[in-house]
């Protein structure tokens, strides 16, 4: 079957029907019965890991927590013991994978991990809750929503945004409604990191905790450097990027709220301009999203400068996260809420508002989202039906902040295929939709 083929296809089963239309007697999951608690293992289980253990238990009629997986030993012993070391704990994801009572797993693991560790969860028949950005390439993407589907898995991507109930009610609002025809809608990042950012750092020995070849996995081999893990990884682009960690939750927003699916073009610059480190992504990057639609999306990540982008409360602090024009108003939205203002007339225009009166609606907290985002994974286990942040969804958000990484890296406007997910301007970009992973790993489904 060919991509193209494969798209119509899947997209009619499991949108059409659920993926209780999916499910045939060669699944390997379990039945759940009305009382049955979902049984999880947690894969990466520090720092978003750890918050992620915190949403899910906040389901406890729901969910227990089965099983633990970190490759740190003393992340790993610290969160056994805080739960009085019921879970079983193992260092290698596959041995929690091979057990016969874990139902789904959770993915915290750096992304470079994500896509392996989805498709095996998949292939032993448990379902997936993985963080943001679901993968490190389309490729990779692309084979992902393949295991989803032929496995007849539940898999949930972690841009949280998807379960709050203020962006759900702007989604459900149609919002053009209330501001008029959006051509433009912005996101950013500012962080002022000079002058040293995550720092210069030489090779050196691995801590004696953590297995640092298993860290690095399908990536090329790399020796260890204390300004790449636990954390900074996400300012390695072989591992990561400020695009991938903070701008799918912003390009998922924006395609969620105005109801879009693929740009149809791409243009990013910007260079390592002011920041002294050992980055390998910039420090500086604006990039421009096209729709056919006719609206430009743009994100902006700015780590030598810090200051609020545009609207800002009387504290001075940024109002949202994304930023929607429309011809009638301009709508700001964050997880503190949402905010509407009137546009006015101009040049050869009527001077007077658009709207009537500015608009305010309340949002959600930060951590009820997230249980929410939780909760939705943990029904459709039992349902069967997609999730808020299906696979598909996810893939198309992450596969932005792709996009944007490519056209940096070739220094050009790229024209995308969503159709058969090709650059067709650029052999050059073509290239960098996959790469080849170290041995022993493989992405097989």
């Amino acid at each position: 079957m060919n991509r193209r083929n494969f798209h119509k296809s899947a997209a009619a089963s499991a949108l059409g029907f659920g993926l209780a239309a999916l499910q045939t007697e060669t699944s390997h999951a379990r039945i759940l019965g009305a009382n049955d608690r979902i049984r999880t293992g947690h894969i990466g289980i520090a720092n978003r890991g750890g918050q992620l253990l915190t949403a899910f238990e906040a389901n406890p009629t729901e969910m227990e927590v089965a099983g633990l997986c970190d490759i740190d030993a003393l992340t790993l012993e610290k969160v056994h013991d805080a739960h009085g070391k019921k879970p079983v704990a193992v260092k290698d994801f596959r041995d929690l994978l091979s057990r016969s009572d874990i139902d789904a797993v959770v993915l915290a693991t750096p992304d470079h991990w994500h896509a392996i560790q989805t498709v095996e969860a998949c292939k032993a028949g448990k379902d997936v809750y993985v963080e943001k950005p679901m993968s490190t390439t389309i490729h990779e993407g692309r084979v992902m929503v393949q295991a989803a589907r032929k496995y007849e898995r539940v898999v949930q991507v972690g841009t949280h945004r998807r379960s709050a109930p203020h962006y759900v009610d702007m989604m459900n609002r149609h919002i053009e409604e209330m501001i008029g025809k959006v051509t433009l809608s912005r996101s950013w990042r500012m962080s002022n990191m000079m002058p040293s950012g995550i720092g210069r750092c030489k090779p050196c020995a691995p801590p004696e905790n953590l297995d640092w070849d298993l860290w690095v996995g399908p990536r090329p081999a790399q020796e260890y450097q204390e300004n790449i893990a636990p954390y900074k990884f996400r300012w390695w682009l072989g591992y990561s990027s400020q695009a991938g960690n903070w701008g799918v939750h912003y390009f998922d927003a924006m395609r969620m709220l105005l109801h879009e699916e693929w740009p149809e073009s791409v243009c990013a610059m910007g260079g390592n301009f002011a920041v002294d480190d050992d980055r390998t992504i910039p420090d500086t990057m604006l990039c421009v999203f096209q729709f056919k639609s006719g609206r430009l999306m743009t994100f902006t990540q700015g780590e030598a400068c810090g200051n609020p982008m545009c609207a800002t409360d009387a504290n001075y602090r940024q109002i949202g996260e994304v930023e929607f024009r429309g011809t009638d108003g301009t709508l700001y939205i964050s997880d503190r809420g949402v905010k509407v203002y009137p546009e006015r007339g101009g040049q050869f225009g009527e001077p007077g508002p658009r709207m009537k009166e500015a608009l305010e609606f309340p949002g959600t907290p930060l951590l009820e989202t997230e249980r929410l985002h939780a909760l939705n994974f943990l029904n459709c286990i039992r349902s069967r039906e997609l999730p808020t942040a299906d696979v598909e969804i996810g893939h198309r958000s992450t596969a932005m902040c792709h996009l944007a990484n490519i056209s940096y890296a070739v220094k050009q406007r790229l024209e995308w295929d969503s159709e058969n997910e090709r650059f067709t301007n650029c052999d050059a970009a073509n290239e960098l939709l996959s790469y080849e992973y170290r041995a022993p790993w493989k992405l097989e489904i």
